[in-house]
């Protein structure tokens, strides 16, 4: 495949993504959002599995049972809890089960049930909060990684570099900001900006490590261009769960 048709997929692909996304943001109906959430969930929980090497196939009918309970239960989060302590007394019952199975209920489950209850409670202008400070914060840790990006920041991610990232949670810091104000006044909207874009850094760098140990380059393929569904929303399982937490507690 040529540079210019792999940038052209991934253009394509970017695209259709955004205009799906705002389509559904300007909608604000809750089952849509909750069926939208729900897809991109079930397709990044498989992700999941396979780059945990787990060969249980029949994980993902709980899956489809905790996003179910998440349609009527009102604090979708605390579903994350229940399914820990769940599992916590299965283990406990019966030996012979592992707790490797368990992780693709901490991730990515745990930050799309918290993205689902942010929506709940905050409302539609959240995501959007949410939207803007993790895609700002990728901008600008490529631009400003490329620009001026010499110290390398993990050796997990090469091609981070600690300008970069820098750059990236300043810019995004920044633009969230103004986009919170909306739900909070400016300094807590700033903090909890600069916050949500350092916690969608290492959900980056969490996903690298998850590929890395795997042996991937990407999650999946299921988006031409960009990979898998993991790959698009690394970010965005983290960002969420320090929102929530921190509108929660600053709000």
């Amino acid at each position: 495949m040529s540079i210019f048709t792999a940038s052209k997929e991934r253009v394509t692909t970017g695209l259709a993504l955004v205009a799906g996304v705002l389509v559904i943001g300007f909608i604000d109906n809750f089952f849509l959002m909750w069926l939208f959430l729900g897809a991109v969930y079930l397709l990044a929980f498989k992700e999941a599995m396979n780059l945990f090497d787990i060969k249980n196939s029949d994980l993902i009918y709980y899956a489809v049972g905790i996003w179910l309970l998440a349609a009527i239960y009102p604090y979708g989060d605390d579903l994350f809890v229940l399914a820990g302590v769940a599992y916590a007394s299965a283990v406990a019952y019966n030996r012979e089960r592992t707790w490797k199975n368990f992780l693709p209920f901490v991730y990515p489950t745990a930050g799309m049930l918290f993205i689902l209850t942010m929506y709940v409670e905050y409302g539609v202008i959240s995501l959007l909060w949410l939207l803007v400070v993790v895609a700002m914060t990728d901008i600008g840790a490529y631009a400003v990684g490329k620009s001026i990006g010499k110290t390398p920041f993990s050796t997990t991610s090469p091609n981070k570099t600690i300008e970069g990232v820098v750059g990236g949670v300043l810019v995004a810091s920044i633009a969230g900001m103004f986009v919170g104000l909306s739900i909070v006044d400016l300094g807590v909207s700033f903090v909890i900006s600069f916050m949500v874009s350092l916690g969608s850094i290492f959900g980056d760098l969490f996903e690298s490590s998850l590929k890395r140990s795997a042996g991937v380059k990407d999650s999946g393929n299921i988006l031409p261009g960009h990979g898998g569904m993991l790959d698009r929303i690394d970010g965005y399982l983290f960002g969420a769960i320090v929102m929530l937490v921190l509108l929660r507690g600053l709000v």
